[in-house]
């Protein structure tokens, strides 16, 4: 499994329509993709993602595809700053 990890930082106020252009994108779920988390650190001003996708190749094709760019313009408009992401494959897993 392959995906990223990634934190963001939300500006003040746009937390409820954040979580709703979250929630809008599980209408449909990508090829490949196997789950995503958003979590609220308690300690820390800034939220935690997750993403998990089959393969490496199923999340390169998902992020080139021409509606994450606008997606990725409208979920800027909630955010301090671009997201910082860390990229790699998931050696051990558990459900």
């Amino acid at each position: 499994m392959y995906g990223s990890i990634f934190s963001m930082k939300v500006k003040n106020g746009h937390e409820e329509q954040l979580l709703s252009l979250f929630n809008s994108y599980n209408e449909s779920r990508p090829d490949g993709a196997v789950a995503w988390f958003v979590l609220n650190a308690d300690e820390k001003d800034e939220w935690i993602g997750v993403s998990v996708f089959t393969s490496k190749e199923a999340y390169v094709a998902n992020a080139n595809l021409p509606e994450q760019h606008d997606n990725f313009v409208q979920m800027m408009e909630h955010l301090e700053s671009e997201p910082q992401w860390t990229d790699g494959e998931y050696v051990i897993s558990e459900t």
